[in-house]
C-alpha cells in the first residue's frame, strides 16, 4: 500500500511550481479572514461604543444626575471646558474630568 501512495506523491511534488500564486492565496486567506473576524467583533463594537459615551459626555448640561468611573454618584452643578462640579451630598462639590463621566443615571453603559 505504502508503493501504491508513493508515485502520488512524487507526483504531486514534481508539478508543485505552477501553482505558487495560488498556495500564496490559500496560504493568506485564513489570516485575512481572521482580520475580518477581529474587526466586526472587537474593534467595531469598541469603536461605536466609544462614539456614544462622546455623544453623551457633548449632551451633559446643568442639573443631569450621572455616575462616575469610580462610582460616585452626583448631580451636576457646573460644567467649564473638561471639568465637571458635582453636587454628591448638600454642601459637597468635587471637581471630576469629563472623561471620567460613566453615564446618565438611568441611561445603560
Amino acid at each position: 500500500m505504502v508503493l501504491h501512495i508513493l508515485p502520488v506523491s512524487v507526483a504531486y511534488a514534481q508539478g508543485g511550481g505552477a501553482g505558487g500564486a495560488a498556495s500564496f492565496f490559500s496560504m493568506i486567506l485564513p489570516f485575512i479572514i481572521l482580520l475580518l473576524i477581529f474587526y466586526f467583533f472587537l474593534f467595531r463594537p469598541q469603536q461605536k461604543s466609544a462614539q456614544r459615551h462622546e455623544e453623551m459626555l457633548k449632551s451633559l448640561q446643568k442639573g443631569d444626575t450621572i455616575v462616575t468611573r469610580g462610582g460616585l454618584y452626583g448631580r451636576i452643578v457646573n460644567i467649564k471646558d473638561d471639568i465637571v462640579i458635582l453636587e454628591v451630598a448638600d454642601n459637597v462639590r468635587v471637581r471630576i474630568e469629563k472623561q471620567a463621566v460613566l453615564k446618565k443615571k438611568g441611561q445603560s453603559s
